[in-house]
Order: structure tokens, then C-alpha cells, then sequence
């Protein structure tokens, strides 16, 4: 035997790096490969914990920075509101001051409480507006307080102007009337005095409501101008009144125009209040509440700017953890998994390389990583024992091969004796089984030779043992008191089988050459053979049925078919109704077209199994040897059926429901000799069965 001389060592690694790596290796190995699996997946997890905390804790720094950029977005807004609606309603003060309507006084209001519910309602609640609300509130109080003062103002203006100067207007145009009414003719002498005088009226009052609506400063200077040249007329116009009543009412107009210079100067003076009031008040408070605004719109950008630049710094820090976090749990996870992989690729490539040397017959090659307590530490010890095993299996087949080439040698003289009976004229019929007695009796005699030998072997240890230093336990001496018992019991076993076969040799040779070839009657023959089994079937609770035709006619042996139902129904009664069953067989027959008959062989018995009915035509099979069969009955009725009468026979059973034997032979047997090959073993046909 090679290769059991010998043992190979594994390749150690070599240089720093190896060693190292063969160092990790080993500690790895000291545990379970689920665990190391494991380890990985809590690696990844603690990577998603790691990652997700500093996730969550950016992200509530972003949701503040966010919030603060919301909240100043929303302030920005609230300020541009206020900003539009104050200026809007500066704009409808104006509007309301030229031209005063209902309308655009009840939009005042309505615009008024806007701005007021913005500051209280919004303004105040903004967390970031919320400390200059007051300042507002107070501005815009002094803005719509203003407004208020200005109406006062504006009511007085109006007044003075219905009443001191409309009104003295009024007279004055009811005088001039009088005036024109007392001048009998249009050639009188006060007549270019009183146009003059009522032309400048006139001019006047255009003036007057000019500088009323407008405020112009020229059409003011027209109406004093004019007002003047009122004056200056009424002197003269008296002094050329040609009756007292043109005199009475010169008079009265001269104290009408002064009454109306006082008023216009009076509305002159309310007018010029009331545009510093708006100029003071409304403007001024407008334009602060807007500096206001601004002011705050811009602390309100430098907020967003700063809660921006947070916001973005923010987001770029946690990026870069992120991405420090995740680049160096990625090279340990990469080293982990690499490490691990080696910790199994590398054992596993040692377990493959000894797979390897055992497969190509190297067995001297040990088996590495034994030792080790993992799965593949396992998985190597597990190949330890397949090559011990091989040994063990190599050294049995060279002891197989010594007990074979014994086996041979006799094989080999059985070979020499069938020639010799082959030569005989007598026993010729026995050369187409001498191949298959030989390799019956080689298994038996070939088991013996091995047990013996193993015997022999274990008895040289068992000396061995006796005669060592050690001494001989108590269950070395058991062991070995078995195992002779039962080398004894096997060795008597099969020779007395291989004695059996020997002795069961003669029964197994038919000798067709002797056997009278006739023709007979398929039913008369059958009848006769009946009559010789019926000792047989008053022995046993077996019906016998038997359905052959008259007129079938062979021309082939009758002794051979006379054998065949013998063995037929000997071998139902010993196997298909064992120990006493009670049960039927049924033997029929008919034509099957000009040439063949077919013979149906049937009985309810136990049945066979599949294995039993792929051996039933073997020679020496049997399944009950222990009571001594010899396993040739069927092999001879299908030799005899094949070869003599040149017919098929067909098997078909189920285990408990009986078997069926259909013989399809010809009317004209066909059988001749016997065709041998150059060893001298018969050549079996085929046979048909079903396994079902």
C-alpha cells in the first residue's frame, strides 16, 4: 500500500504578513462561524445606529436653523403687510383730506382696523416681532390719532369755509344784486366801479374755492388781491351811489368783504394747520412706522442670513461626519469581512486540498485544522475519519483482493472440472451452468476466505496486545472472544452454503438431450401431472382449478412441461401459501393465434415484492434459505420454458394479491442445444415481468 509511509505536511505562510494573517485565522476560528456571521450584521447595525443618531441629531439642528428661517420669512412677511397697508392708508388720508366721501372714509376704517389687527393679532404674537411691537403700535397710534386730529381740523375748515367764507360770499352776491337793482340805467356813474368790484367778486370766490380745494398759494394771493380791489371800489361806488340804497348796501358790502377777508384769512390759518398736522402727524408718523419697518426687515435679514449660514454649515458638518463615520465603518467592516472570509476560505482550501489527496490515492496526507472548535474544525475531523476510513477500506481491499485471486484460482478449477464434464457425454447438459455454480460458490467461499483472514489478523493484534507492557483489558479480551464467535459462526455458515450449492449442483442439470420429444395432448398431459400432485394438495387447504381445452396439440417435450407445473405449484405451495394458507390456483390454457399457446399459472397467495420479482428467475435465489430452498425451482422452469420448448415466460405480482406466470410457447417446440460462449456459461433470454 503507498502513501501510508508518509506524511505531508501542510504549507506554513511565509513572511510577517502571512503569519499575521494566520494568527487572525486562528483567532477567528475560536469562534463559531455564526458568530463571526453575526458579528458583521451587528457591525451593519451599529453603522445604521451610529449614522442614524447623527442624522437625527442634524436634523433637529436643521429643524431649529429651519424653523428660525420660517419664522423670519414669516416676520418679513408681516412687516411688508403692514408696511403696504400703512402706506395705502397715508394714501386714502390724502385722498379723503382733497376730497373728503363716505366711501373713502369707511375704507379708512376698515384699512385702520387691518393695521390694527395685523399689530395685535400677528405682529404681537410673532415670536420675533414680538419686542418691537410696542414701538409700532405706538407709531401707528400717532399715525391714526393723527388722522383724527386732521378731521377735527378738516370739520373746522370746512366750517370757516361754509360759514365765514361762503357765507359772506353769499351776501356779498345778494348785494351786488341790490346794488345792480337800485342802478336805474347802465350809463350811470358808479356803473364801471360796480363791474370792476363785481368782476374781482367774482375772481374772488374762483379763487377761494380754488385754494380751498387745492391749496394752490397763487389762487390764495388772487383771492386776497381781489378781496383787496373789493375794498378799494366800495369807497368810490359810495361816494357815486346816486340813492340811499345803492349807499346802504355799499356799506353793507364793505363790512361783508371784511367779514369775508377775516374768514378767508381765518381759513387760510386752518389750512396751513391742517397741512402741518398732515405734513407733522400723518407723514411724519407714517415715515417712522416705515423706518421702523425697515429697521426691522433689516435685523429680520441678517437673521435669516445667520439662521441661513447655520442652516448650511449645519447640513455640511453633518455631511462630512456622515461621511467620516461611514468611510472608516466601512474599512472595518471590510476588514471583518475579509478576515472572516479567510477564516473559512482558508480552512475550507485545506479540507478541499485533503478531499483532493484522498480522492487521487493519497492517504498519507494529514488533514488539517483538526484542533480547531468551529464548523469547519468539524467538517475537517469529519475528513479525517473518511480517510482513516479509506485506509481502512484500502487495506479490506487488498485482503478482498487476495481472497478474489484464491477465489479465481478456484474458480479457475471449476472452470477445468466443467470442461471435464462438458467432455463427458452423460453431463453435457451441465456445462451451460458450471459458470453460475462457480460464481455461487465463489461468494461464500470468497466471505470465508476474507473473514478468515481479518480473523487471523485480529488475532496477531490480539497477541500483540497480550504480550505488551501494558497488559490486556477486560473489553479487549470481550472484543475479541466476539469477534472470534462471530468470524466462527460466518465461516460455518458459508461453507456449509457453499456444501448446499455443491450438493444442489445435480438437481439443477436437466438433460434435454435425453428427453423424449412427442407429440402429446396439452390436456391429457396436464390431467396426468394433476393426478401426481395429489398427495400434495390432500396435505394442504389448496383448490386446484384447472381450465385446459381438448384438441390442443404440441409437438415438443412432455417430460419438460411436466417439470414445469411441478415446480410451478411446488413453489406456490412452499412460498405463496406458507405455514398452512388456504388458497387457489388456477392453471388455464388457449390459443394464441396458429402458432403459440399460452399457459396461465395463477394464485391468490402472498404475492412477491418488486426485488423479489426482479431475482425470481435468478439461479440460487431464494427467500426462505434459512429453510432450505435452494432458489432453483423457478430458475430451472424458465431455463426449461426459454431454452427447450423455445418459449417466453412472463412474470407479473403484487404483494398480497398472488402472482401470475404466462407461458407463451409454441406448438412446435424449438428448443435444440445449448449455445455456449468460450467460458462455457450458458446464455440466459430476457424474461418479461411486472413490478406493479
Amino acid at each position: 500500500m503507498t502513501g501510508l509511509g508518509h506524511s505531508e505536511h501542510a504549507e506554513r505562510p511565509s513572511g510577517p504578513v502571512g503569519r499575521l494573517r494566520a494568527r487572525l485565522v486562528g483567532v477567528l476560528r475560536a469562534v463559531p462561524i455564526r458568530w463571526r456571521i453575526l458579528s458583521i450584521a451587528a457591525l451593519n447595525s451599529a453603522v445604521v445606529v451610529v449614522l442614524v443618531a447623527m442624522i437625527w441629531n442634524g436634523a433637529q439642528v436643521l429643524g431649529s436653523a429651519w424653523d428660525d428661517v420660517r419664522q423670519v420669512r414669516d416676520s418679513d412677511r408681516i412687516l411688508a403687510l403692514l408696511e403696504s397697508e400703512t402706506g395705502r392708508l397715508q394714501n386714502l388720508i390724502h385722498r379723503y383730506i382733497n376730497q373728503p366721501s363716505p366711501d373713502l372714509f369707511a375704507e379708512i376704517l376698515l384699512l385702520r382696523e387691518a393695521v390694527l389687527g395685523t399689530l395685535t393679532n400677528r405682529a404681537a404674537k410673532d415670536p420675533m416681532l414680538s419686542g418691537s411691537v410696542e414701538e409700532l403700535e405706538r407709531t401707528t397710534d400717532r399715525f391714526l390719532n393723527g388722522f383724527g386730529e386732521l378731521r377735527s381740523v378738516q370739520a373746522t375748515i370746512a366750517k370757516t369755509y361754509e360759514e365765514q367764507v361762503q357765507g359772506p360770499a353769499r351776501d356779498m352776491a345778494g348785494l351786488y344784486s341790490i346794488i345792480e337793482g337800485a342802478t336805474g340805467h347802465r350809463d350811470a356813474l358808479i356803473w364801471p366801479s360796480l363791474g370792476k368790484s363785481r368782476e374781482a367778486f367774482t375772481a374772488m370766490l374762483v379763487a377761494a374755492n380754488s385754494y380751498y380745494l387745492s391749496l394752490s398759494t397763487g389762487a390764495a394771493d388772487d383771492a386776497r388781491r381781489n378781496t383787496e380791489t373789493i375794498e378799494k371800489t366800495i369807497p368810490v361806488m359810495i361816494d357815486l351811489a346816486d340813492n340811499d340804497l345803492q349807499k346802504m348796501a355799499l356799506r353793507r358790502l364793505g363790512a361783508r368783504t371784511a367779514a369775508l377777508r377775516e374768514g378767508f384769512a381765518k381759513l387760510s390759518e386752518q389750512l396751513a394747520s391742517r397741512t402741518e398736522l398732515l405734513r407733522n402727524t400723518i407723514d411724519a408718523s407714517q415715515a417712522e412706522a416705515i423706518g421702523a419697518i425697515d429697521d426691522l426687515s433689516g435685523k429680520m435679514r441678517q437673521r435669516e442670513q445667520k439662521a441661513q449660514e447655520t442652516f448650511d454649515r449645519t447640513l455640511a458638518d453633518i455631511s462630512r461626519r456622515v461621511l467620516t463615520i461611514a468611510v472608516i465603518f466601512l474599512g472595518i467592516i471590510l476588514t471583518a469581512g475579509v478576515l472572516i472570509a479567510l477564516s473559512i476560505r482558508l480552512p475550507l482550501q485545506q479540507i478541499m486540498a485533503a478531499m483532493r489527496a484522498i480522492t487521487l490515492g493519497d492517504l498519507g496526507r494529514e488533514v488539517q485544522g483538526t484542533k480547531a472548535r468551529d464548523e469547519v474544525g468539524a467538517m475537517a475531523r469529519a475528513v479525517e475519519v473518511f480517510r482513516e476510513n479509506a485506509i481502512a477500506k484500502r487495506q479490506t481491499e487488498d485482503e478482498l483482493r487476495a481472497s478474489k485471486e484464491k477465489a479465481e484460482s478456484a474458480l479457475l478449477e471449476l472452470n477445468t472440472a466443467q470442461q471435464n464434464l462438458i467432455d463427458a457425454e452423460r453431463l453435457a447438459a451441465l456445462g451451460g451452468l458450471v459458470a453460475g455454480v462457480a460464481h455461487e460458490v465463489n461468494n461464500p467461499i470468497g466471505i470465508s476466505l476474507t473473514v478468515a483472514s481479518s480473523f487471523a489478523r485480529r488475532s496477531e493484534i490480539f497477541e500483540a496486545q497480550l504480550r505488551g507492557d501494558g497488559g490486556l483489558r477486560r473489553s479487549q479480551l470481550e472484543e475479541f472472544v466476539q469477534s472470534s464467535r462471530d468470524a466462527s459462526q460466518q465461516l460455518v455458515a458459508n461453507l456449509q452454503r457453499a456444501g448446499e450449492l455443491i450438493q444442489s449442483f445435480k438437481q439443477v442439470a436437466v438433460d434435454r438431450s435425453h428427453a423424449e420429444r412427442r407429440q402429446f395432448s396439452l390436456s391429457e398431459a396436464t390431467d396426468q401431472i394433476i393426478a401426481s400432485l395429489r398427495p400434495v394438495l390432500k396435505r394442504s387447504p389448496i383448490t386446484l382449478q384447472v381450465d385446459v381445452p381438448e384438441g390442443l396439440l404440441l409437438d415438443g417435450y412432455p417430460g419438460s412441461y411436466g417439470q414445469i407445473l411441478t415446480n410451478l405449484f411446488l413453489n406456490a405451495a412452499n412460498h405463496a401459501f406458507a405455514d398452512g394458507r388456504a388458497g387457489t390456483i388456477i392453471i388455464s390454457a388457449r390459443p394464441r393465434g396458429a402458432d403459440d399457446i399460452e399457459i396461465i399459472f395463477t394464485d391468490d397467495g402472498a404475492g412477491m415484492t418488486p426485488d423479489v420479482q426482479r431475482q425470481a428467475f435468478d439461479p440460487f435465489f431464494t427467500t426462505r434459505r434459512n429453510e432450505g430452498g435452494t432458489g432453483l425451482g423457478l430458475h430451472i422452469v424458465y431455463n426449461l420454458v426459454t431454452q427447450q420448448l423455445g418459449g417466453r415466460m412472463m412474470l407479473e405480482s403484487k404483494l398480497g394479491q398472488g402472482t401470475t406466470f404466462r407461458i407463451i410457447m409454441p406448438r412446435v417446440a424449438k428448443g435444440g442445444a445449448q449455445s455456449t460462449e468460450s467460458d462455457g456459461t450458458s446464455q440466459w433470454p430476457n424474461r418479461t415481468m411486472s413490478s406493479t
